[in-house]
Order: structure tokens, then C-alpha cells, then sequence
């Protein structure tokens, strides 16, 4: 019988096991994988950019995933697996509650800058779950459950405590997930100066906020936004164009609940008591309603901003109006607004038409953070990272009925958003 020098030998420990180079092997194309998901879409990526990108046949690939959605599977529980690693670290190295949230959120940054820099494995960020078939991407969601329940747990632990204010434990974990969500996209695009203290703005806006401890300021009330849909008499144009938004706000509730593999124009027309011949007659095929739909969408964003740019109130209190409209019109009859988990579904170029739009929208969001900073009405090491954190957090507020229930949508959005303004160190 071997001894048990032997048998580390040639046992899974070895880098020259089989079991050892199956696992790396496997890492890198779930690495390789996630990378070209993250930055093309796991929609528009196949088998063959895969196998490119690792010098390998397509064929040495099926060694190792049987379809592409089998892929976008286990590159997706790769990344629910890390984040539970992250809070079993930080689980171990603090015990204060506030801590454990902060340095989850820190280490989320991190990992995503390791990666970008070659010092560590790349990881899919699940935003197209719709591709999957519905038992792994309930099992997915199940699992993104969990994550969410113990980072609700810290906040729950920290109030008890004494440690963390007093807030809507779910309304907060909600925005604080999610404005990491793109995060990977963000640092990827964002010059490395300002990537390089993104870590750094998590703890201090996430622990202070952006409101000075000493201001006097509070969030102000949503207001309804009138918005005409009403066909006016026989102008046919005035007509088209309210069908034609009509199509455009059944299109986005239908990609942002299913995706765009998950929506078929069936499911549009159906929701609208149309015939699909009334969908071509306005929009030429799915992928130009989906265009179009982001494109009304920035309009709205930027509707709601332009509003505030005539305005004398100081920036923090346009900034607060700013984020309390936009929670208002995605929780609306009029709402919601696309979420941009499927960009990624559009052609490049027109996924490029689209985000640089969005940017010059987003930026003015910059502004008013970078005024507030000057006047000292605001705090925050960096005004670039801090707009796309609550960008992101803006994206994701057109669900928030799906975790939680509410009748006043201004005391929801204070729940969603307090966070940004103030923190969760008790002031």
C-alpha cells in the first residue's frame, strides 16, 4: 500500500493530477468566459469567442460545457460561489456589522480591479438569468436570495446593535446590491485614477453618505409627473405617437422582468390586445423596438434632469429631486424604464450610440455632485464613482415592488435612497 507521501504525490493536491488540471482548465474558460460575457453579453458571445480566446477548438470546449447555456450556468453559480467566499471572509475577520457590509462591498471592487488588471479570475455579473432554462434560473435566483438575505442580516445585526441607523433593511440592501451591479462595466470604462478609488468611495458614501453630518437636509416629496397619452381627436400623428409608447412601456416591462431571449413579440401584442401586424406597423422587428426602448429612456432621464437645470435650489436638494422623480415615474403608470441588463442585446454599434448618449445624460449627474463639493453641501472622494453607484441604484428602482410592499411612494423612495444621502452610521 502507498504511504501517504505517495499519495500526495499523485493525489488532487498535485498540480500534475488530472483532477488538478481539469480544475484549472475549467477555471480559465469560466474566466475567459465571464470576461467576454461581462463586456460583449453572454447573449452575443458563442461557443467559438470562447474557444478563441483560449487557443482552443470548439470541439476541446465541449470537453468541458455541453451547450453555451450551459456555460453561462456554471460561469453564473462561479460567481454566486465567490460572492458567498466574500462574506465567509469578512464574516471571519470582523464581527461588527457595518464592517461586514462595507468590506463586502469593498471586496466586490476589488475582485473586479484584480481582475481587470490580470491579477485574478474574472467573474459573469448574472444579468441575463432569462437565458436560462427555468429550473437553473430559479436555482440562481434562489441562491442571489440568500446573498441578499445575509447582507440584510448585517444591517438587521447593525441597528440592533446600535452600529447601523435605523432604516428599511430591505429597501436598503436592494440599493446597495445593486448599485454594485455594474460594476465591472463602470471600473472597465472609468480612467484608472478614478477605478482606483472606487473601493475607497464605497466606505466613505456608504458609511457618511453624501449630506455632511451637520447639514440640515432631508429628501422632499415625489410629485406626480403629468404626461399626456390621450389621443388628441383625429391627429393621426399625435395618435401613432401614443400607440407607439404604448408599445414602447409594454417592451420594457416585458425585457426587464424576461429578458430580450425571454420576450417574444407574442407576449407584447398580447399584453396590448393587438395584433402583431399592429407592432410592424410601428417598429420593424424586436431589436428595434428594444433600440427604441432606450432611447425613450434617456429621454425621460433627461426630461427629469433638464427640469432641474433652471432651478435655483442648491444641488443636493435638485440632486434629491432628481433621484426622487426618476423612483416616482419607474413605480408609475407612466414608468417603468428600462433596466440595462439588456444592452448587450443590441448591435455594437448602436449599443455604443446608446451608451454614449446615456453618458452625456449621467454626466450631468457629475455636475451637480461636483457643485455640491465645491459649495460643501456634499462629501465624497470622488464625484465620478459616487454618479455610478446611484446610477446604478436608479436603474435597479423600477423593481423595488417585486421585494418589498408600499402605498406611499415617496416614503419608498426615501427607504431606497437614504442610503446615498446619508449613510448607515447613525448620526
Amino acid at each position: 500500500m502507498p504511504d501517504s507521501a505517495s499519495q500526495n504525490k499523485t493525489g488532487t493536491g498535485s498540480p500534475f493530477s488530472r483532477g488538478a488540471q481539469h480544475s484549472a482548465k475549467r477555471a480559465a474558460i469560466l474566466s475567459r468566459a465571464a470576461k467576454l460575457f461581462n463586456t460583449k453579453g453572454a447573449r452575443s458571445t458563442t461557443l467559438a469567442d470562447v474557444a478563441n480566446r483560449l487557443g482552443l477548438t470548439k470541439t476541446s470546449l465541449y470537453y468541458y460545457v455541453k451547450t453555451k447555456e450551459d456555460l453561462i450556468y456554471q460561469c453564473y453559480v462561479s460567481a454566486m460561489e465567490r460572492l458567498h467566499r466574500s462574506l465567509d471572509e469578512v464574516e471571519q475577520e470582523t464581527d461588527d456589522p457595518l464592517e461586514r457590509v462595507i468590506r463586502a462591498m469593498e471586496r466586490h471592487i476589488e475582485i473586479s480591479l484584480d481582475s481587470l488588471a490580470g491579477r485574478g479570475d474574472y467573474y459573469a455579473a448574472p444579468l441575463e438569468l432569462a437565458v436560462l432554462p427555468t429550473e437553473q434560473r430559479t436555482e440562481l435566483e434562489l441562491d442571489y436570495l440568500r446573498v441578499f438575505k445575509r447582507f440584510r442580516g448585517y444591517l438587521r445585526d447593525g441597528i440592533a446593535k446600535g452600529v447601523i441607523r435605523d432604516c428599511h433593511t430591505t429597501s436598503t440592501t436592494r440599493a446597495l446590491l445593486t448599485a454594485l451591479d455594474w460594476s465591472f462595466y463602470w471600473l472597465y470604462e472609468m480612467p484608472e485614477r478614478d477605478a482606483k478609488q472606487a473601493a475607497q468611495v464605497v466606505r466613505t458614501l456608504f458609511s457618511n453618505g453624501l449630506v455632511p453630518h451637520e447639514a440640515g437636509f432631508s429628501l422632499g416629496n415625489v410629485r406626480p409627473r403629468t404626461t399626456s397619452t390621450a389621443s388628441q381627436g383625429f391627429n393621426r400623428e399625435a395618435q401613432n405617437r401614443v400607440k407607439q409608447e404604448a408599445f414602447l412601456r409594454a417592451g420594457i416591462r416585458h425585457f426587464n422582468r424576461k429578458g430580450f431571449n425571454g420576450t417574444s413579440l407574442d407576449d407584447i401584442a398580447e399584453s396590448l390586445d393587438v395584433s402583431k401586424g399592429a407592432f410592424y406597423y410601428h417598429f420593424s422587428s424586436k431589436e428595434a423596438l428594444l433600440a427604441q426602448c432606450y432611447e425613450f429612456t434617456i429621454d425621460q432621464f433627461d426630461s427629469i434632469i433638464s427640469l432641474q437645470d433652471g432651478k435655483l435650489a442648491p444641488p443636493l436638494e435638485r440632486l434629491g429631486d432628481i433621484c426622487l422623480a426618476i423612483f416616482g415615474l419607474q413605480n408609475s403608470e407612466s414608468g417603468p424604464l428600462i433596466r440595462y441588463n439588456t444592452i448587450t442585446a443590441l448591435p455594437s454599434d448602436i449599443r455604443r450610440q446608446v451608451l454614449n448618449r446615456s453618458e452625456e445624460t449621467h454626466a450631468k449627474i457629475d455636475k451637480l455632485i461636483s457643485q455640491g463639493v465645491a459649495e460643501g453641501t456634499m462629501e465624497t472622494p470622488n464625484t465620478l464613482v459616487s454618479r455610478f453607484l446611484l446610477v446604478s441604484a436608479i436603474n435597479a428602482a423600477a423593481d423595488i415592488d417585486q421585494w418589498r410592499r408600499f402605498d406611499d411612494v415617496t416614503s419608498a423612495a426615501h427607504d431606497f435612497f437614504n442610503v446615498f444621502f446619508f449613510g448607515l452610521r447613525p448620526r
